[in-house]
């Protein structure tokens, strides 16, 4: 297990502990009595710490590299095989985007989201998660073939943000990215977006206009990243606590600011601990928002949809 600087005086605990039950399974010792000592301890640690988290904290847990991504939450929600499809139908496939076809509980979904890397190997395959415009191009094919044959849509978010590279400006990305919340706002059947880690600027907007949109307990969600942020403010990542904390990223702002539809528990200690749990809690409300959406028409929900976003933000003519 690997633990993030915060999380410190718990791995101390966790040491002890193991060091406890080593000395006496080598001794013969009966220390049960102080295992159970210890880990109430460990307990009541995790309890105390993670329930008050900071927003820098609670971005650091998004970013845990042994936290479950797209294709972890894909391969535990389908009943049988994903059937992945490949390539945008003009430049290439983008392997920061994933989708395809799946079966949840016997309803057929399209299902699309950004993919990170576990290792270093893979991270620089999938570019860390961050999509070039060809990505964005495939998850709106994908998308508009869900149209076509009727199946609701789901979309899991997790970028730091799209590829801000010369290559994928020259591309395009821009475009890409707003010519899908253009087609997305339109779409006539149901879309439901889950922010599984980091949900960052446009990268994050440009599979993220849905009926429905919920956060996991330990993600963000913000135009820019607070190290970004901080950049740009300070010239330096020094601020980027005091900047997390601006931003209003965390979970409980968003759904105060209204610009999410609800958060998803996670277990105590992040995703992470104990992936089985957020899995059954995803496909739960999954389950619960794709029925009430099928309830209406789709030119009801698209017009729902439209309000729902026309309402974000302040602005004037």
């Amino acid at each position: 297990m690997e633990y993030l600087d915060f999380e410190h005086p718990i791995k101390e605990l966790k040491e002890q502990l193991d060091k406890t039950v080593s000395i006496g399974k080598e001794t013969n010792t009966d220390v049960s009595e102080l295992t159970k000592e210890l880990n109430s301890k460990i307990h009541s640690l995790k309890k105390k710490l993670y329930s008050n988290l900071t927003p820098w904290q609670i971005v650091q847990l998004s970013r845990h590299p042994e936290r479950p991504y797209t294709l972890d939450y894909i391969n535990a929600l389908c009943d049988d095989n994903f059937i992945e499809i490949h390539g945008d139908r003009n430049f290439k496939d983008d392997k920061a985007m994933v989708g395809g076809w799946c079966s949840i509980d016997n309803q057929t979904y399209m299902i699309i989201g950004q993919q990170k890397g576990k290792n270093t190997k893979t991270r620089k395959y999938r570019n860390f998660g961050m999509a070039n415009p060809e990505g964005y191009r495939k998850a709106l094919r994908l998308m508009k073939m869900a149209e076509k044959f009727n199946h609701p849509i789901i979309t899991l978010i997790d970028t730091p943000g799209a590829y801000p590279g010369i290559e994928a400006e020259s591309r395009g990305q821009g475009e890409a990215i707003a010519r899908n919340i253009y087609e997305m706002i339109n779409l006539s059947v149901p879309v439901i977006s889950f922010i599984i880690g980091e949900g960052a600027s446009g990268g994050a907007l440009g599979i993220g206009v849905a009926d429905k949109v919920f956060m996991l307990e330990n993600t963000w969600y913000s135009v820019i990243s607070p190290e970004s942020c901080s950049s740009i403010l300070w010239r330096n990542w020094d601020n980027k606590e005091k900047a997390a904390e601006s931003l209003k990223l965390t979970p409980k702002n968003m759904l105060k600011n209204k610009l999410i539809d609800g958060i998803i528990k996670e277990p105590l200690g992040g995703a992470h601990q104990k992936p089985e749990v957020v899995f059954k809690n995803v496909k739960d409300c999954l389950n619960i928002n794709v029925k009430k959406l099928h309830s209406l028409s789709s030119k009801k929900r698209i017009m729902e949809r439209i309000e729902k976003f026309s309402k974000m933000g302040v602005f004037q003519d």
